[in-house]
């Protein structure tokens, strides 16, 4: 019986909590972070094993990473920053893009079930990584008066109210974007799992009681859940992706 009494097993914030595989030296190491390890792997093997050898007549494993490879240089970063100023940050965008869908995929995958983007600190080392480069950057491209230009939007033009306006943009632009930007996809992943959690363990709750047609219910709804989260997942990782490389493609933006 669970704590409320009906002997549902609500789901909760335990849900995303799990003991130590091992611990050496007082380093616990945990599902969550061999999901993170299971994923750098399974990227890394994915385009080594695609682009290792690449042939003028692509194979099909080849052709399927041309396509993923293409879809976010041409489709997200010479969208945003154009080709010549972006090509050098493909790599880049890539890289996290599949990183960021395979690590939401375990959580619709048997066995696994969890997505590790529903662990904050995940996200938050992913938005710091963008942050820690479109902030130097900023400077780079345009001094260090011009950079503070760029990042508070200080415009002479707007009279007494600039100095507000550069208050404003320097506290959204400089704390809360990488707040939103690790957020949106640690909270999307967090409110799926939690739902899939819920009518998971319903159907099953609900199968071993006497109201078995709801059981077939929750398990249509189970069914659309995944469907629902497998494009999800993908879509915030298109959205992390475009919101680093619109970050970058500001901090190289000429300021007016």
């Amino acid at each position: 019986m669970s704590d409320n009494g009906c002997g549902f097993p609500a789901p909760g914030l335990h849900s995303f909590l799990f003991k130590p595989i091992f611990e050496v030296g007082g380093f616990e190491f945990n599902k969550v972070m061999l999901l993170a390890l299971l994923t750098t792997l399974v990227v890394v093997t994915f385009f080594y094993t695609a682009f290792g050898k690449a042939k003028v007549v692509p194979g099909k494993l080849q052709m399927i990473g041309e396509a993923g490879y293409d879809f976010v240089r041409r489709g997200i970063v010479y969208e945003t920053m154009g080709k010549k100023e972006g090509e050098k940050y493909v790599p880049l965008m890539v890289s996290m893009f599949f990183f960021i869908w395979i690590m939401n995929i375990w959580s619709v995958i048997p066995l696994t079930q969890f997505p590790v983007s529903s662990v904050f600190a995940y996200p938050v080392v992913l938005a710091a990584i963008v942050y820690f480069i479109w902030v130097p950057l900023t400077f780079k491209r345009h001094g260090f008066v011009g950079g503070w230009k760029n990042i508070t939007g200080y415009d002479n033009s707007l009279g007494p109210i600039k100095w507000l306006v550069a208050f404003i943009e320097f506290f959204s632009n400089l704390i809360v974007r990488p707040f939103t930007h690790s957020v949106r996809l640690f909270a999307n992943m967090f409110a799926g799992h939690l739902m899939l959690v819920m009518f998971t363990v319903a159907s099953w709750y609900l199968l071993n009681s006497f109201m078995i047609p709801a059981a077939g219910v929750s398990f249509v709804m189970t069914i659309a859940m995944i469907l629902f989260e497998l494009f999800v997942q993908a879509v915030q990782a298109y959205v992390f992706v475009l919101l680093s490389a619109t970050y970058i493609q500001g901090a190289l933006a000429e300021h007016h």
